[in-house]
Parts: structure tokens; sequence; C-alpha cells
């Protein structure tokens, strides 16, 4: 039985499964909050659904710390070149650090225009500007956390991010619980809580990254690398603000429905979050398998990976948005005693399972261009996406009649764009010729 098992296979799941869990640390810190905050009351609520809006775009925008270390680094490995491959990560931690510090400045100078620019107003305006700019200290230590998670996936150790994970999710939890309802500090003690479990977890990759490098350890930054990772990143910056233009639009158009409808899609976008970013989790193995493959000069490999991933990665998509539809019901219940909240979250969140499969094709078909260092079509593709998405946002912006379903199918529309994009460019083989082999080219 076991020798019937594909060593692809094998491999594809060990390094997705827990990849899971270094892939889910942001939402499951903005679940906690949620959670948390959500037995508040609906202003601190609809605080939070704004100062996560303006967090996701300040954070997500800098992913590029991992997108673009994890296939430089396996490339490099692929190569045998494991020196460089330390050079590399390294470098991006500097750059990591260096770029939080001022991120950080940015919103604690800019957290009430950004607050205001994401919806807010009254009350909830004041709950969303406390939160800003308590979380705003967290800013280096989630950026270098996003280049751990990048260094060390590119080693293919995605066990470590795991657990790494969940013990700063367990910190997380046990200090907000303490500081919001022990303390009475609100949402201020819920961002503090993040922050300390962020600091936590920055440290662990830290201490992991020079454990994995080779003796004796270069701690200054490689100027080649650097001038790699910010072009690169100039690129995946671009890509993953089209990105978040989607994801917070919705929740700028939620606020315009009214206080209880943008409670119920903050529930219901945590939980896409959480479950949708598990799907990515199989786009991981892709980053990595691919990025050896094309290092050892192997596209063949590079195209086999390629269609399991996003075979499996549809598979379990589907099973997954049937689990997430029947527990529609059940799961607002977590997060809020409210019921009109309730009844939208449950609609939200029906939704969300719909477009799981979807979420799954982009997700996929994105690990396997990032892994080929497709990076200027992934810019491309998210960016014609929003095409997808702003008709039907727009509408529901104009109609809030539409509700939640219509953001939610905006939602849907946009993923159907991009994963159709993204299809075209796999399905043309374009792709194949993989990242450029000399050295002092961008791959």
């Amino acid at each position: 039985m076991r020798a019937a098992i594909d060593p692809l296979d094998r491999r594809i799941v060990g390094l997705a499964v827990p990849a899971l869990g270094a892939l889910v640390v942001e939402p499951l810190y903005n679940l906690t909050d949620t959670a948390i905050v959500g037995h508040l009351g609906r202003i601190s609520l609809g605080g939070l659904a704004l100062a996560t809006a303006v967090l996701n775009v300040a954070v997500y925008a800098f992913g590029f710390l991992a997108m673009a270390t994890t296939p430089r680094v396996s490339f490099l490995r692929g190569r045998g070149d494991d020196e460089g491959a330390a050079g590399a990560a390294v470098t991006a931690y500097w750059l990591a650090a260096a770029l939080g510090v001022v991120l950080a400045a940015v919103v604690v100078g800019a957290a009430r225009p950004l607050a205001e620019l994401a919806g807010g107003h009254g009350a909830e305006l004041s709950r969303a500007v406390t939160y800003l700019r308590v979380a705003s200290i967290g800013m280096p230590f989630v950026l270098v956390m996003l280049a751990g998670n990048g260094h060390l996936r590119g080693l293919a150790d995605t066990r470590t991010p795991f657990r790494i994970t969940v013990a700063s999710n367990v910190l997380n939890v046990a200090v907000e619980v303490g500081l919001v309802y022990g303390l009475g500090w609100g949402v201020a003690g819920s961002a503090l809580g993040t922050v300390l479990a962020q600091a936590f977890a920055a440290g662990l990759f830290l201490r992991a990254g020079y454990v994995h490098s080779p003796r004796p350890v270069r701690w200054r930054p490689d100027p080649a690398e650097a001038r790699r990772l910010v072009r690169n990143g100039s690129v995946l910056v671009v890509r993953t603000v089209a990105l978040l233009l989607a994801l917070d639009g919705s929740t700028v158009v939620a606020a315009r429905l009214g206080v209880v409808r943008l409670g119920g899609h903050q529930i219901a976008l945590q939980v896409w979050f959480l479950v949708a970013l598990s799907l990515d989790a199989l786009a991981v193995p892709a980053q990595i398998l691919i990025g050896e493959a094309f290092g050892a000069s192997d596209p063949d490999a590079a195209a086999r990976i390629a269609r399991r991933v996003l075979l499996v990665g549809v598979v379990v998509a589907g099973g997954l948005g049937l689990l997430t539809v029947a527990l529609a019901p059940v799961l607002p219940a977590l997060f809020t005693a409210d019921p009109a909240i309730r009844h939208q979250a449950l609609i939200g969140i029906a939704f969300a399972g719909v477009t799981l499969p979807l979420a799954a094709a982009a997700f996929e078909l994105d690990g396997i261009l990032i892994g080929a260092g497709d990076f200027a079509y992934l810019r491309f593709a998210m960016i014609t996406a929003l095409a997808g998405f702003a008709p039907l946002a727009a509408l529901t912006w104009v109609d809030h009649g539409l509700g939640l379903p219509g953001v939610w199918g905006a939602m849907g529309c946009w993923l159907a764009t991009r994963a159709a994009v993204l299809a075209r460019r796999w399905r043309s083989d374009r792709w194949r010729s993989g990242p450029v082999l000399p050295a002092g080219r961008v791959p």
C-alpha cells in the first residue's frame, strides 16, 4: 500500500501540512482579535474591522519579503549554493527590519486619515485609530516574520514556521484575554497582545535562521541580493496592492452598508482568510519544489509538480467549501452575541465557502508562477482581476439592498477572473523557461 503512494505526493503533503500553520499566522491573529473584541460590542468590532483593513494593506504590501525569498533560496539550493542562499536570507532580514521601522512611523502618523479612508467615522473611527497606533509597534516584527518564513520555506523547512506560529498564537490568546478582560484595556489591549506575540515570533524566526545557516554566518547584507530583492519586490508590491484593493475594497463597501453588515462581513472575511489561506499551504510546495527544479535545470520536473499541486488544491477546496457552508449557521456565535450581526455573518460565510474552489485555483497557480520567478505576469494578473471585482462592488456601493451577497458576489467575480488569467499563462507553457540562470540576473 505504501509503495503505491507517489513520492511526489508524499513530499507535497509533507511540506504543505506544516506550512499551513505558517501561512495562517496573520489570519489567526486577526481571528483571535475578532473573537475577543467581538464581545465588546458593535462599535469595537467595527473599529477593529477598519483597522484590520488598513493593516492588511500596510503589512501584505511587503509580502514580497517571503514571496521573493522562498524561490530565491530554493533556486540557489537547487544549484548547490548553500552559502549564496544564506546570504540572500540575511539580506531579506535586514531589509525587513528597516522597512518595518519606516512602516511603523507611517502608520502612527497617518492612523486617523487611513481609518477615515477605510470608511471610519464617529466612535468606530476612534477605536480604529487606537488599534492602529498600538499595532504599529509590531510592524518590524511582522516583516521579519515574513522574511523568516521565506527563508525557512526556501530551505524546505515548513515545520519550524508551524511550531513558531502555534507558540506565538497561544501566547497571543493568553495575553489578549488578560489585557482586554482582565485589565479592561479594550481594543488597545487586543492590539498590544498581538504586538507582544509578534515580537516573540520574530525572535524565534531569527534564531531558527541562524541555526540553519552555514558557518561562519555572514551578518552583513549582500548588495547584489538587496538589489535583486528590491527589483522583484517593486513588481510584487504592485501585485499585492492590487490584491488588497479587492480584499479591503470589500470592507470599504461593507462599511457603507451600516455597522451590522460591517460586523458580519468582518467575521466572514476572517473565516475566509483562515480557510482560503489553508488552501495556499498547497502552493508552498509548488514554490519550493519548482524553484529547486529550475535550479537543477529540470523544467519537466517543474511541470509535473505544477500539475499535481493544482489538481490536489482544487479537490481539497471542494471539500472545504462544503464544510464551510455547512458550518455557516454555527460559526458566527463564536464571535458575537449580537443576533443581527450573526445573521449577516452567516450570509457572508456561506458565500465565502462557495468561492473556495476559485480561490484554490488562483492560489495554486500563484504558487507555480512564484516558484518559476514569473513575477511580472503575477502583477499583470492581479491588476486585471480588479476588472472582475469592480462592477458588482460599485453596484453594491450604490444599491445597499444588495447587501453582503453583493459584496461576496464581487469577491467571487474577482477570484474567477484572477484564476482565468493565471490559467492562461500556465497553459501557454511560457512560465517553463523559469528563472534566468546566470547568478547576476534577476530570477
